[in-house]
């Protein structure tokens, strides 16, 4: 079995025609037609005090959430995020070998789809994985999902390699051991003094470049990850263990 990529979204989305075009539908629709309900029945104050963000987002996400069809406009998930890490990863410039690739190889976690494949049709939404949204008997994204998630991914592989960010692989990680996956996380950082620090912005990057790195040279051995050398990073070894990848730069 193939190992599966696992990485955040980005809050900042929009409408792009590709390609790579939308090519597939996300598996958890129905689920997410739910949560989309759920969104739709709160005021404007209530959606955001659960987004915690300015009257202008707020705004915007809003009005995208009253307007929203899951099925009209959409935009393939690879290309529909515009974060630090979606840059540095930087699909549009890909060629048709490399996008087969991150389709084999990559899957994104998101509070409002799930899990996604790269070219899974989505449209712009704030919903973020700690949201603590009320849905049916859930309390929270967390619960909503529960072990959906990790089960989806064990359907793919039986290794999962963890770029995603603390909020996100939680939604995975803790019920990846029951769904009979091992997980191999790779932690990007610098040494300040004596300790091992992450830099959130960095990291972002570092995550998208190590993702188009294994699609460029369409890594299929899980030990060829040692080698990543990109932005300056080499792995620690004395840091690292089988299951934790430590870069350091």
């Amino acid at each position: 079995m193939s190992y599966l990529m696992i990485v955040s979204p980005a809050k900042k989305m929009n409408v792009v025609e590709g390609p790579p075009y939308v090519a597939d539908t996300p598996r958890f629709l129905p689920q997410t037609e739910r949560l989309m309900h759920a969104v739709q029945a709160l005021t404007y104050d209530e959606a955001k005090g659960l987004w915690k963000c300015s009257d202008k987002l707020a705004t915007l996400n809003y009005e995208r959430f009253r307007q929203m069809d899951l099925t009209r406009n959409t935009t393939a998930a690879i290309l529909a995020y515009e974060g630090i890490q979606y840059q540095h990863l930087s699909p549009q410039v890909m060629s048709e070998q490399e996008l087969a690739f991150l389709d084999s190889h990559l899957r994104i976690l998101s509070g409002f789809y799930g899990v996604l494949r790269p070219c899974d049709g989505v449209v712009p939404y704030r919903l973020e994985m700690q949201a603590k949204l009320v849905v049916d008997e859930s309390r929270d994204l967390y619960e909503y999902w529960g072990t959906s998630l990790a089960e989806a991914l064990a359907d793919e592989t039986d290794t999962l390699v963890n770029l995603a960010s603390v909020e996100y692989a939680k939604a995975v990680i803790p019920h990846a051991h029951a769904a009979g996956l091992r997980v191999i996380t790779c932690l990007f950082g610098q040494m300040v003094g004596q300790r091992f620090v992450q830099r959130a912005t960095e990291a972002k990057a570092a995550r998208g470049t190590f993702v188009r790195w294994c699609a460029e040279r369409g890594v299929e051995n899980q030990d060829d990850f040692r080698a990543f050398s990109e932005r300056g990073y080499r792995l620690d070894e004395n840091r690292s263990t089988p299951d934790n990848l430590v870069f350091i730069c």
